[in-house]
């Protein structure tokens, strides 16, 4: 049976522009399918991913009965997009990008007041700009401008704004709900170095008025002429742009900026390796995800991306996880980033650490949310959005997420490795930050003993999750490292720390580890199934990766399904559905971010491996262990950019760009060192 065609773009198919407050995804066809506005986690106003016909999109492309050969690429060193549609008659380039920069105070701010800088509505940015000029022969496009506000909840109104002293080149248009508004200015030109003078007309653009699902919308069609363009500014109805007269020299300044800003930071990365452009494209990927006011960093910029398409796993990634804190830090560390790293564990000791007040007690240690806002809040209720169908037909898109009410103790080992890490790469920590860390061990040796739903985020019984368990010693041994490190910090409980942590590591190799089939299991009441988080165990110390319990577990979580194991086509399930009753239901693919944990397992496994071993599988890790990454690599999108997950059809699904899949892919190069270069 011949398949289908759908109406929706494939979640590969898209690219990320960004201005650190917010982001767009722009398709390889050239239409913007999804953005929040003003931020990160505010309602989205274009949102075609999740609905082809309500979602809202504004679309640039060429004429259906045109077939020219369409690129997109990032120009280099940059998150600025750029689509081109190529054929004998002409080419067009479409580039887009939100403006950033590197001065203090840019004069298209909304707000330049510190003390409003965590207000949504006044984040200092200024739009989304979409330029499509054609630099060769001529093409006709079509154009479409069609919002739905509130998640395409809002009915909306439009009308034209007259633009003073204007001579016909200006056009505004302005979009209003009840919750939102946008304003699109629209600016063409023409370029005057071509000859002979004259020799370029006018674009001859007319914008058209039309009904869309939720209100009017804007429709033209355009023959565009060899150096003819158009400018399409999206922005907030109080940025005031120049007048007509200085339009174009303000936009050619806005692209050189963000040019120069992204070159200027990129420059910044030391990664010198085998695999150093995936890893600058990973860490400009994990700057846009950076919420710019606070330093905190989304999980994904998306929601409700499936990780099955038709299944229920949608969930909403637009926040900041805890469980990140320790690989942002030593990505950011360890690239030349300094700054980045400081700014997260800013964030973390200033908006989720309760203040300490003056009748506390040192030992009435606070509960930590696994997640929060970009402003540091831990209310994120969940709820779902029956109007919009979702991304081919996967139902429920869900806002909010219920899971921000978890209990998952992993967090404070992730948190503490990451205080350690910056301590000792970054700056000391000052006083303060250490009363607030011994609070949290008070905390962390209370809870030791008990279930929680860890790193997956189970939404069924709770367990003694092994990798949790693994984490709290995590925490409990960088505290211990840090209080030896920094003796001139008062450390009055240290002796129980470290009790602590070695009855836990005790009950780790006792109840976490099945003897009988030599792994590390999932939990201590699951001991016939298979995780394939305990991989993180050699890559924070827990166990040496030479280990003869681990060398088992990494062997394990390499063979088949049909063989008890977690791997297809050298990609690395989570676990298997089938034996794991997580409350959830539904399949889903291949995870990014632990294939990519696998990799670093195997390559520092193989740097501890002594040689008397027999088994021919060891001596080999190391080219495995490339050939692992070089795979994962080729599921990189066009752009290099990873969603959360890979389907058993080899297609990107869940939501994307996913943090943690580049973090964990940065790491995994790193670690591969000279090895990939041999």
């Amino acid at each position: 049976m011949a398949p289908t065609s759908s109406p929706y773009t494939s979640i590969e198919d898209y690219g990320l522009v960004g201005d650190m407050h917010t982001c767009a995804l722009i398709s390889k066809t050239g239409s913007l399918d999804y953005m929040c506005w003003p931020v990160f986690d505010s309602p989205s106003v274009f949102c075609r991913i999740l609905d082809c016909t309500q979602g809202g999109h504004f679309s640039i492309s060429p004429m259906p009965d045109i077939k020219p050969i369409s690129k997109q690429r990032y120009r280099p060193y940059t998150n600025m997009l750029e689509t081109r549609w190529i054929d004998e008659q002409g080419v067009v380039s479409l580039l887009d990008y939100l403006p950033v920069s590197n001065k203090m105070n840019p004069e298209w701010c909304i707000c330049d007041d510190p003390i409003s800088r965590n207000d949504p509505q006044k984040s200092c940015h200024s739009g989304v700009v979409r330029k499509v000029e054609c630099v060769r022969g001529e093409m006709e496009m079509d154009i479409e401008v069609f919002p739905a506000f509130n998640y395409a909840r809002d009915q909306h109104s439009g009308h034209w704004i007259t633009p003073k002293n204007s001579n016909g080149s200006l056009k505004v248009y302005s979009f209003n709900s009840q919750t939102q508004s946008l304003q699109l200015t629209i600016l063409t030109s023409t370029d005057t170095s071509v000859q002979p003078a004259g020799a370029v007309s006018p674009v001859d653009l007319k914008l058209e008025e039309k009904q869309g699902p939720k209100g009017p919308g804007l429709h033209a069609r355009v023959m565009m002429k060899e150096g003819q363009s158009i400018s399409f500014v999206i922005h907030d109805p109080e940025t005031s742009l120049p007048e007509e007269n200085s339009l174009q020299q303000y936009l050619d300044r806005l692209e050189k900026e963000a040019l120069n800003f992204w070159g200027d930071w990129i420059a910044r990365c030391t990664f010198r390796g085998h695999y150093r452009e995936q890893v600058e494209r990973s860490l400009l990927v994990l700057k846009l995800l950076t919420y710019k006011p606070t330093g905190a960093i989304v999980a994904a910029p998306t929601f409700s991306l499936p990780e099955y398409v038709g299944g229920s796993r949608n969930w909403d990634y637009r926040y900041s996880w805890l469980r990140d804190a320790a690989f942002v830090v030593y990505v950011f560390l360890k690239n030349g980033y300094p700054k980045e790293a400081e700014a997260y564990i800013n964030f973390i000791f200033d908006r989720v650490f309760p203040p300490v007040r003056d009748n506390e007690c040192v030992a009435d240690a606070p509960f930590l949310p696994i997640m929060v806002t970009i402003r540091g809040e831990s209310e994120i209720p969940e709820s779902e959005l029956e109007h919009l169908e979702g991304y081919k037909g996967s139902k429920p898109v869900r806002i909010g997420n219920a899971a921000a009410k978890h209990v998952q103790l992993d967090i404070y080992g992730e948190l503490m490795d990451s205080v350690y890490l910056y301590n000792k790469h970054g700056r000391p920590i000052s006083y303060q930050q250490w009363v607030a860390i011994r609070r949290m061990m008070a905390h962390v040796i209370r809870v030791r003993n008990e279930p929680d739903r860890s790193l997956w985020e189970v939404r069924g019984k709770m367990q003694n999750f092994v990798y949790s368990k693994i984490m709290l010693w995590v925490a409990l041994d960088r505290a211990i490292r840090l209080a030896e490190k920094r003796s001139n910090l008062p450390c009055p409980d240290v002796d129980e720390w470290r009790r602590a942590r070695d009855e836990l590591y005790d009950e780790i190799m006792n109840k976490g580890y099945n003897l009988k089939d030599k792994y590390f299991c999932m939990s201590y009441e699951s001991p016939d199934v298979l995780d394939a988080a305990v991989l993180i165990a050699p890559l924070v110390f827990f166990i040496a990766p030479n280990d003869p319990r681990f060398l088992s577990t990494l062997k394990k979580i390499m063979c088949s399904p049909a063989k008890g194991g977690l791997s297809v086509a050298n990609m690395v399930s989570r676990y298997d559905h089938t034996k794991v009753d997580d409350g959830i239901g539904g399949g889903e693919g291949a995870f990014v971010m632990v294939t990519f944990w696998l990799v670093e397992a195997m390559m520092r496994a193989s740097k501890a491996m002594p040689y008397q071993i027999d088994d021919p599988f060891y001596p080999q890790l190391r080219k495995t262990a490339v050939a692992h990454f070089d795979n994962m690599l080729s599921f990189a999108n066009h752009l290099g950019m990873f969603s959360e997950e890979v389907a058993i059809s080899g297609e990107q699904i869940g939501n994307t760009p996913q943090a943690f899949s580049h973090l964990a892919c940065v790491s995994a190069a790193m670690n591969l060192g000279e090895q990939a270069e041999r």
